[in-house]
């Protein structure tokens, strides 16, 4: 019932539905500028306002009687409404039981009763000002999303290298790194870590620094880490297989005048003002000093990972110690963290995945085993190297584990893995199935968490079973201790439980800032009007449910999760934009078979001011951006089809045409080990192998194939180079390295691989 206060009629309650509908997205949006008193006039003189999924009845009340419009509902929600003669209302909202939850039928009631009372009691109010939801409610949802912190007041001021040191202690002789032959106790990490930080001091780095950092996966990409931590700076991580000019520009915009690299790596870019050196030369500097003393400060800066950003330029999120800190403490005892885990180092140090595989093996006493960045391109051996390291935690991204999960079901031998964490992007649980079968979810834990880098890495945990495959649901879990979990409309007003909007983060993991960025970081890092601190705006997707755990659903803008990686495509398009010949640009997410990861690829359009071949385009494309943000194809068009909101029209825009460059270059996806520059073969064998060969290549890509064309130009990726390896085995072909793939990368040389390895 509405208050005996409020006097009612048809048109505010039509108006109360109308605006409710509006802010949680089911109905037409409603002018919030204007007044209460002008909206409901509006309404008295206008038509019947359509109200999508909500049948609207308005009758007098009568003694005795009460009149249904209909047996049952004919829209998922039936409001009918009984005006007594003293101007007040009562309501009965009736609802179709599978459509609408009873208690989320009995939330959408009350809140048309609440803002039907605001916009009688103040006719000059602002719509913008009008409440969904009254206080107690939204306390109430506020509550549900966050989760109390277990950790102490104490572990907020503690660094990495502070609790590292407190591992040490405990048990310096535990192997706490192997990386192939190379195998280092905690109390010979941390003299190396200590020589390194001693090092930097006598290059007259001081405390807080950002430092560089292009290493390959190996021990000295650990020691480096440690060592920058312990001399009071920050690192930032940076993936030599990038262009170089985006390297030059993360070092430019991080202001770093050092960077570490390989000592046998030529491939980093010679920079103005800025000092290379390797890991090695650093420690012998560091022979005979000592490391500074720094005082344990958690809320200076540990590291600065750069992601992608929307206006074609990468930005940094800067991450205090605390947040890493706060991470373990809300994760060490739910997921049984200690020393006898055997973790995998599998991710490049510029994935903040790598920050939680790291830092979470270190500081809870495990052996961290750096896998080689050819094993993370071959699951066979990446298999192998499970079983061998008797591996206990993984962390993957599910486009990864897919690869494993197929490679498993091949194999009898047996895992030692008793805790597998997803992250980077989101999980189709059906592809689980096959795991399942054969892996108890007693004896292995599946964790599914969502997180994002400004968040410090994850945010939910969701321990996915066999029951939640047969659900195939979205969920991603309720908020880590220390985290809180809330849904916001496009004004940063809270939202009610199960009404879907942007996705907001507050508590322990939000990150300082946007380094040299502080128009964006006001933009995203908001202060909480409900008095939560900080909240970090994510731009993605979901909707809280009645236990607090969240659905994932998808992006509010042109982001894009393509193999764990974290794509903007407004940083792609504006890429193409820089190409003296482009006008106009687009860039679109596409699957060659829908839901398959493996065949996710960027394609891109562009319309031309002059004549320019789009292998060109292409090309240009590839000097600025990461492999993995490439586009597959670019096609030219006439003209960039908008929606009338001025959007890019997607489902206007033509099937791409893919761009053959043939030998032009190096192959898109071959790394820094580069694709051979030589003919390809001329086989005399035009019915045998080479059909074989191009039609498994033709049947991964989507496309017809010749022997000229490279498999990464063609849109191909690491998980398709997995897929085809596989596919060849079983049709009885030779095995192939990854490695040998990705050196020939062409058909023609790559059938001659083949024809050698039979021979």
């Amino acid at each position: 019932p509405l208050s005996r206060a409020v006097v009612a009629d048809e048109a505010l309650l039509t108006g109360a539905v109308q605006l409710v509908l509006a802010r949680i997205g089911t109905g037409r949006p409603v002018d919030e500028a204007r007044s209460a008193g002008d909206f409901l006039a509006r309404l008295r003189g206008a038509e019947a306002v359509a109200l999508p999924g909500v049948g609207l009845h308005v009758d007098a009340a009568r003694t005795g009687e009460r009149r249904l419009p209909s047996l049952a509902p004919t829209e998922p929600a039936e409001l009918h409404f009984l005006l007594h003669e003293d101007g007040s209302a009562e309501g009965v909202l009736r609802h179709d039981l599978g459509a609408l939850a009873p208690v989320v039928a009995e939330r959408f009631a009350g809140h048309v009763a609440h803002v039907a009372a605001q916009l009688a009691a103040d006719p000059g109010r602002t719509l913008d000002a009008v409440e969904l939801m009254p206080q107690d409610e939204a306390r109430s949802v506020l509550r549900l999303g966050a989760t109390p912190s277990t950790g102490s007041a104490e572990a907020a001021g503690r660094t990495l290298h502070g609790l590292f040191a407190d591992v040490v202690r405990s048990c310096p002789d535990a192997i706490a790194v192997t990386a192939g032959s190379t195998a280092l106790t905690y109390a010979e990490l941390d003299a190396l870590g200590e020589r390194t930080a001693a090092g930097l001091t006598a290059l007259g780095v001081v405390p807080g620094s950002l430092i560089g950092v292009a290493l390959e996966r190996n021990a000295d990409l650990v020691v480096t880490l440690l060592g920058i931590l312990k001399a009071g700076c920050a690192y930032v991580p940076m993936d030599l297989r990038y262009p170089q000019e985006r390297l030059r520009n993360t070092v430019a915009d991080a202001g770093t005048r050092l960077v570490v690299v390989d000592g046998a790596d030529e491939s980093f870019p010679d920079i103005d003002g800025v000092r290379v050196v390797t890991p090695g030369e650093i420690r012998a500097l560091g022979d005979g000093g000592s490391a500074p003393l720094v005082q344990e400060d958690g809320s200076s800066a540990a590291y600065v990972i750069y992601t992608s950003g929307s206006t074609g330029r990468p930005k940094g999120v800067v991450v205090p110690h605390r947040n890493v800190a706060a991470l373990l403490e809300a994760t060490r005892d739910d997921f049984g963290l200690g020393a006898d885990d055997v973790w995998t180092l599998f991710h490049s140090s510029a994935f903040d995945f790598s920050v939680w595989e790291i830092w979470g093996c270190l500081l809870t006493g495990g052996r961290l085993v750096v896998v080689d960045y050819w094993v993370t391109r071959d699951t066979d051996l990446f298999h192998d190297l499970l079983v061998r390291e008797h591996v206990t935690v993984l962390n993957q991204t599910p486009s990864a584990f897919a690869q494993v999960v197929e490679v498993d079901r091949q194999r009898r031998t047996e895992l030692a893995l008793r805790l597998v964490i997803f992250g980077g992007e989101p999980l189709d649980v059906r592809m689980l199935a096959p795991w399942f079968t054969r892996h108890s979810h007693t004896e292995c834990r599946l964790v599914n968490m969502f997180g994002i880098t400004e968040t410090t890495v994850h945010v939910t945990a969701h321990t996915v079973t066999p029951a939640d495959v047969l659900a195939v649901g979205r969920k991603v879990g309720t908020a880590l201790p220390g985290w809180s979990l809330s849904v916001r409309d496009p004004h940063g007003r809270l939202l009610p439980i199960g009404v879907p909007g942007e996705i907001c983060v507050g508590g322990a993991g939000v990150a300082t800032c946007y380094l040299g960025r502080p128009d964006l970081t006001a933009e995203r890092f908001v202060a909480d009007p409900h008095g939560g601190g900080r909240i970090y705006r994510s731009g993605d997707r979901g909707r809280l449910r009645t236990d607090g755990s969240l659905d994932h659903l998808g992006r509010l803008d042109s982001q894009v999760k393509v193999r764990g990686h974290r794509i903007e495509l407004d940083e792609i398009r504006n890429v193409l934009l820089s190409h003296p010949a482009v006008a106009g640009a687009a860039a679109v997410l596409n699957h060659d078979i829908p839901g398959d990861p493996a065949t996710a690829r960027i394609d891109a359009y562009v319309t031309l001011r002059t004549a320019a071949p789009t292998t060109d385009v292409l090309a240009h494309a590839r000097g600025v951006l990461p492999v993995y943000m490439v586009p597959a194809s670019v096609t030219e068009l006439d003209s960039i089809p908008l929606t009338i909101n001025g959007k890019v029209d997607t489902a206007a825009l033509p099937e791409p045409v893919a761009v053959k460059p043939g030998r032009q270059g190096a192959a898109a996806g071959a790394g820094r080990a580069g694709a051979k520059e030589r003919p390809g073969a001329v086989d005399g064998d035009s019915g045998g192998l080479t059909e074989q060969v191009l039609g498994l290549w033709g049947h991964a890509l989507s496309c017809e194939v010749t022997l000229k064309d490279n498999f990464f130009e063609l849109g191909g990726n690491s998980l398709l180079v997995i897929r085809v390896l596989r596919e060849m085995r079983e049709q009885g072909l030779p095995k192939v390295t990854t490695q040998d793939f990705y050196r020939n990368s062409t058909a023609g040389l790559f059938i001659d691989l083949v024809r050698e390895a039979q021979a």
